[in-house]
């Protein structure tokens, strides 16, 4: 079977800042069923149904990461499934979204949609339809519904000055799979990142539910620090203790070496003049804005939850880590020590 061509995941997501000038001046929905729209930049729409059911609806598809097509699939499946769980909401339905060329072999596409299909399933939720186009380039993802109770929706701008920040992924997988194909990355390297890609945040979000987190929202194309930028709003400034910082051991040492990623370019350039770093260390620099595929969930909570919170987390095999703080707004938003 011919293998994918290496081009995409969340690396090729349009950049915040050319999204934000593109929705700008577009017309903004409102009414009192549209709880949560695309004007808080959250990670899905939320529609209140009855007094005690909402319907979470996302979208999510992007070219392959990596070359084979099943692991594709299920890496593709489980970034699309991960905004209902950055919202607090349980998995329902999903539909395909497929592109692929009209020449290649269709037992390339079989495997792709086999990969997704398991994670639908593994997450509960109900496969029940698509729709496929023809392409130069292969792309796959899903819209997927959600359902939520309306007081338990969690927000991705309702952080408090205090709370504690608690990453449930590693960073640095883009650097990890587009090092590894041009064979600067072990093979180690790699199969540990895309087995972090490919777990679904269901498992996080079921021991995350029971506590009070006031902030939620799942790291992916903007990275760690475009994410928590939309979660700070312009309100307050945050702290990441590097020490802390979960992150791919080789994708640190790639990044020394100049293994970089386009998109976490694009991040740096819309970021820098906002962040802050009193260490001189590139490697880091590299991984806090390097677009994550189907990554972690970032959450905030009151530091009086974050110990018990991290200890069952991590308790239950989830590489969690406490990377920071929440604190009032200073000069910069996010400052990296």
């Amino acid at each position: 079977m011919e293998e994918l061509i290496v081009c995409g995941g969340c690396n090729a997501k349009i950049g915040a800042g050319n999204l934000g000038k593109l929705l700008r001046d577009l017309p903004k929905c409102t009414g009192e069923r549209l709880l949560v729209g695309f004007d808080s930049a959250d990670d899905a729409a939320v529609i209140q149904l009855t007094e005690d059911l909402a319907i979470i609806q996302t979208v999510d598809f992007f070219p392959a990461m990596v070359t084979d097509p099943y692991l594709f699939g299920k890496i593709a499946a489980a970034n699309a499934l991960s905004d209902v769980y950055a919202m607090g909401g349980t998995v329902l339905s999903a539909l395909n979204i497929v592109a692929f060329p009209e020449e290649d072999d269709f037992s390339i596409l079989h495997e792709i949609l086999r990969g997704g299909a398991e994670k639908v399933k593994e997450a509960g939720g109900m496969l029940s339809g698509g729709h496929s186009i023809h392409d130069r380039t292969v792309k796959y993802g899903l819209a997927v519904n959600g359902t939520v109770h309306p007081d338990r929706i969690l927000r991705n701008d309702t952080c408090c000055e205090g709370d504690h920040l608690i990453l449930t992924k590693p960073l640095g997988v883009s650097i990890i799979t587009i090092g590894y194909s041009a064979g600067e990355i072990s093979r180690e390297s790699f199969d540990e990142a895309t087995q972090s890609m490919e777990m679904l945040n269901k498992y996080a979000m079921d021991i995350i539910r029971r506590f009070d987190v006031t902030s939620c929202t799942d790291v992916t194309g903007f990275g760690l620090c475009g994410h928590l930028h939309e979660m700070l709003h312009g309100a307050y400034s945050a702290y990441i203790d590097t020490r802390r910082l979960p992150y791919f051991e080789e994708a640190y040492e790639g990044a020394k070496k100049f293994v970089l990623t386009a998109g976490g370019q694009r991040n740096r350039n819309f970021l820098e003049k906002i962040v802050a770093f009193r260490l001189a260390d590139f490697g880091i620099e590299e991984i806090v804005f390097d677009p994550q595929t189907s990554g972690g969930l970032l959450v905030s909570v009151p530091p009086s939850q974050a110990e018990t919170l991290l200890r069952e987390l991590t308790g239950s095999g989830i590489r969690a880590a406490d990377i920071g703080c929440i604190t009032v707004k200073e000069e910069k938003e996010i400052i990296i020590y």
